[in-house]
């Protein structure tokens, strides 16, 4: 009966005696040690993390960040467009009505009472910040520290919301066609009414 092989790159084993040089593995240690010596004279490829920083694009997604507006006053107000927009479901909200007395807090009258992200699940797709008709989430160049305990990956409203005194420049990510549809006076999207 004939074999038959759709590759044809069957080959046959055999098994052969080893050459003496082959026996002493001489010429398998010679060519371990070449490689490692051709290794000690090449650049290192590596940077020491936390003295260098290495140089991202400006284009590159890290972790997020929840914005205020000009007032200072948390832009989101718990649409959930970004959970939904998520396809890792890594956002999770609840909702809250907004108090007279923390008018100053929030812009409207629904806001985010707890806002998680589960970084272990997101994939830094960006998809949250498109969806966000508030302008209130985006991804900054800033590298998601690492962590030793699951639940350290939970980032909260205290790790995501911007502090007031230290606003965080998401002005690189945004492209030059975002900042002219900005500039538009028909398009006020991001503007309360009065």
């Amino acid at each position: 009966m004939a074999e038959y092989s759709l590759s044809k790159r069957k080959k046959l084993a055999t098994k052969r005696a080893m050459t003496f040089l082959e026996s002493i593995y001489l010429p398998a240690i010679v060519g371990g040690m070449w490689i490692t010596i051709k290794h000690l004279f090449k650049r290192p490829t590596t940077i020491q993390y936390p003295e260098q920083k290495r140089e991202m694009a400006p284009v590159y997604r890290g972790q997020h960040v929840l914005k205020r507006d000009e007032a200072g006053a948390e832009r989101c107000t718990a649409c959930g467009l970004c959970a939904l927009a998520c396809p890792a479901e890594a956002i999770t909200m609840v909702a809250a009505e907004r108090k007279k007395e923390e008018k100053a807090l929030y812009r409207e009258e629904k806001y985010a009472a707890t806002y998680e992200i589960n970084m272990l699940r997101c994939i830094f797709c960006g998809l949250c910040e498109e969806a966000c008709p508030k302008e209130a989430i985006f991804l900054t160049d800033r590298i998601v520290d690492a962590e030793y305990a699951r639940k350290d990956f939970i980032y909260g409203k205290d790790i995501l919301v911007e502090p007031i005194n230290e606003r965080v420049d998401i002005g690189v990510r945004q492209t030059k066609d975002v900042k002219e549809f900005k500039t538009h006076a028909d398009q006020k999207h991001n503007i309360l009414g009065k």
